[in-house]
């Protein structure tokens, strides 16, 4: 279609034309008709140029985490005999991750391409689709305008923010876990898992004389058996919890779950997740942060069918880790009952508004809440911390190492 220039140069060769008409000039005849032919030209010539464009995308990360730098090459290819006019390039994704990239190439040489570059920076974690990309070449003159979409698509993913920890979430606990105590020795009496060849420095008491006899060969009875220790993290995703989506509250409450996830699957656990209405699955450190990458709040209100799903995982030696916002009291007693069959139990409050911000009595009835909840959990023997949607886990992770009440029942 033409441009703006376009329209002003077929309204002079329609001016150009008036004027020969009245002066009888054929001189001006033949200008007014060359005039009004250049918009076509150029637009043959633009589409000739540009019909045989080829374009690729190129991320250099395409997972990242929130605020970092991700670095995205558009690679324009011109198939053609013939040289391209200068392009305006439009990379269109969400508003969220902000404007559409827009650049400008001068002009792709026959046989040969270009690559322009663009910068994003994720301000908040989620699942994005790159494209479709559109093209604008313009002719020489800019005489006519055309846009060709590419319907190439990449996705970005961008993860919560991982706070790192200094110590593992059951510091005080007995059962092994983390990088010194992931391993548990499992005895059986005289029975034995396994055998292995005798090395200098054993212990000879250990030797398997029914094994030398039967080899020849000096075999060490091997009564250790390794097992991971295992974890569940259970995320509350409803939004009567901890609002909706995007919200300060709820994003806190993912990027906490996301750092204890990582410490813990870091430290030698087995991690099984859970969120709100899913069911419970086994996780990867990144399929624990792609999962909750593209988490939204869900508006169930009851928590009882997330815990019903927890007790199947419940085992003495494994470990608990609830975040939620401040129960209300039906909650409470349903959380600790479920976590009564665990071995370490931590739980995470994150309340869903700042108490600094909000209303005098919307945050005396937050912090009152939280307050119950601390104590109501800590005297059934978990460790609590409770989190402001502006506050880091970071600083109050040291909290756990604190006496604790002792537990009742």
């Amino acid at each position: 279609m033409p441009s703006g220039r376009g329209l002003v140069t077929l309204a002079a060769a329609l001016g150009l034309w008036l004027g020969a008409r009245l002066v009888g000039s054929p001189t001006l005849h033949v200008v007014a008709v060359g005039v009004a032919v250049l918009p076509f030209a150029a637009a043959w010539f633009g589409r000739r140029a540009n019909r045989q464009l080829a374009i690729r995308r190129r991320i250099d990360r395409p997972r990242v985490a929130v605020g970092q730098r991700v670095t995205v090459e558009l690679e324009v290819e011109n198939r053609s005999p013939a040289s391209t006019s200068f392009l305006l390039l439009e990379d269109r994704f969400p508003s969220t991750l902000g404007r559409s990239a827009r650049l400008v190439l001068a002009g792709v040489p026959a046989q040969r391409s270009q690559v322009a570059r663009y910068t994003v920076v994720p301000p908040t974690r989620g699942r994005y689709t790159l494209g479709p990309l559109v093209v604008e070449p313009a002719d020489p003159f800019a005489l006519t305008r055309r846009r060709i979409e590419f319907r190439i698509r990449d996705e970005l993913i961008v993860t919560p923010q991982v706070e790192r920890l200094a110590e593992d979430p059951d510091a005080r606990s007995g059962t092994p876990t983390g990088v010194s105590r992931a391993r548990r020795l499992l005895r059986t009496g005289e029975e034995f898992f396994t055998m292995r060849q005798y090395q200098t420095g054993d212990d000879l008491r250990r030797i398997h004389w029914p094994s030398v006899a039967r080899t020849g060969e000096l075999m060490i009875r091997q009564d250790e058996s390794s097992r991971r220790a295992r974890g569940v993290l259970l995320l509350d995703t409803r939004e009567g919890a901890l609002g909706a989506s995007r919200s300060p509250g709820f994003e806190r409450a993912v990027s906490v779950a996301a750092s204890i996830g990582v410490l813990m699957l870091r430290s030698g656990f087995s991690l099984r997740l859970a969120l709100g209405e899913t069911q419970v699955l086994l996780v990867t450190e990144e399929q624990l942060l792609d999962t909750l990458a593209g988490v939204a709040h869900h508006t169930s209100r009851a928590i009882s069918p997330a815990l019903t799903r927890l007790r199947r995982e419940a085992s003495p030696d494994a470990t608990l880790v609830v975040v939620t916002g401040p129960p209300a009291p039906p909650e409470l007693t349903s959380i600790i009952r479920a976590g009564a069959a665990f071995g370490p139990r931590l739980a995470v409050l994150v309340q869903p508004t700042d108490p600094a911000t909000a209303p005098s009595g919307r945050a005396e009835f937050v912090r009152d809440r939280a307050e119950s909840g601390r104590l109501s959990l800590a005297r059934s023997g978990w460790d609590v911390l409770v989190l402001t949607p502006s506050m880091r886990l970071r600083d109050a992770w040291q909290t756990i190492r604190a006496p604790r009440p002792a537990a009742t029942g």
